[in-house]
């Protein structure tokens, strides 16, 4: 699929294309629309988030539900379950009545480093839906193991592209704000890696009913995340969709095969991450 041209969503801007129109360079609709199109063009969608932005995560579940509504009944694949949990979400999801927060609380007991909230509608549309909620992340404790011993010893592929180690490193010193190096990141590139040919696994064993896979954009990204692990006959059918924050889709136009679409919000309200870096005063 040809990479499309950033799309910017913002409160109350209603002309946006959908994503026959973006291929097009015609046809302006909704985002909600836009969104949905984008969904819709592929049984294989990989959805990007940054993590804490509230309005990405309702527009998402706005645009699943009508997914859904239509009659799709993909897996739902969710970065914020660690795969040791899989038992605890099938299990909860037998008991009648089951809801979201009961998800939660059995498959993520200490509900730390997520916020919930934001991903209770999610779940709950998996639910009423029926769904297939499958848990994509692979744990701390298993990423620790790949940095240490490398990702054969985990039982992953260890045979990483240049183009897919090289860029991740120096995504991960960036997002470390330069308190570490490339070659100190190029350590911890094994975790990120685990996670994304785990995600591809999961997506290959669910593809025959459709897959949605809810991570962050970094794992959805087409040059260098998920994708680069599926089969080949799966990457045909899929769509990757990055929902930036301003200043970040400005950024990134440099990446040119990062996603098949991209839409851009305003940036959430947060402290500086920066801050948790810097070394306290002597």
């Amino acid at each position: 699929m040809k990479p499309l041209r950033h799309t910017t969503i913002s409160p109350g801007a209603w002309a946006l294309a959908t994503l026959a129109g973006l291929l097009a360079g015609c046809a302006h609709e909704p985002p909600a629309n836009a969104l949905d199109a984008a969904l819709r063009s592929r049984p294989i969608v990989l959805l990007g988030e940054v993590h804490d932005n509230a309005a990405q995560h309702a527009m998402r579940a706005d645009a699943l539900r009508r997914l859904l509504a239509s009659g799709a009944r993909p897996a739902l694949l969710m970065e914020q379950f660690d795969r040791e949990r899989q038992a605890d979400i099938d299990r909860t999801l037998t008991r009648p009545g089951a809801t979201a927060d009961d998800v939660i609380a059995a498959a993520a007991p200490a509900q730390a480093g997520w916020d919930w909230a934001l991903y209770r509608p999610l779940i709950a549309l998996a639910i009423d839906y029926h769904l297939p909620l499958l848990a994509a992340n692979v744990s701390r404790a298993d990423t620790r193991r790949v940095i240490d011993s490398g990702l054969a010893s985990a039982g992953f592929d260890a045979s990483v592209p240049s183009d897919i180690e090289t860029p991740q490193a120096e995504a991960i010193a960036e997002s470390h704000c330069g308190m570490i190096d490339v070659p100190q990141a190029r350590r911890m590139v094994g975790a990120q890696i685990a996670r994304d040919q785990f995600m591809a696994r999961l997506i290959a064993a669910n593809a025959s009913r459709g897959v949605v896979l809810l991570a962050g954009n970094g794992h959805v990204r087409r040059d260098i995340g998920v994708p680069r692990w599926l089969p080949a006959a799966d990457r045909a059918q899929s769509v990757s969709i990055g929902l930036l924050e301003s200043g970040e889709a400005e950024a990134s136009n440099s990446d040119a095969g990062a996603f098949d679409v991209v839409f851009t919000t305003a940036a959430q309200a947060r402290p500086d991450p920066c801050e948790a870096f810097k070394a306290p005063p002597a």
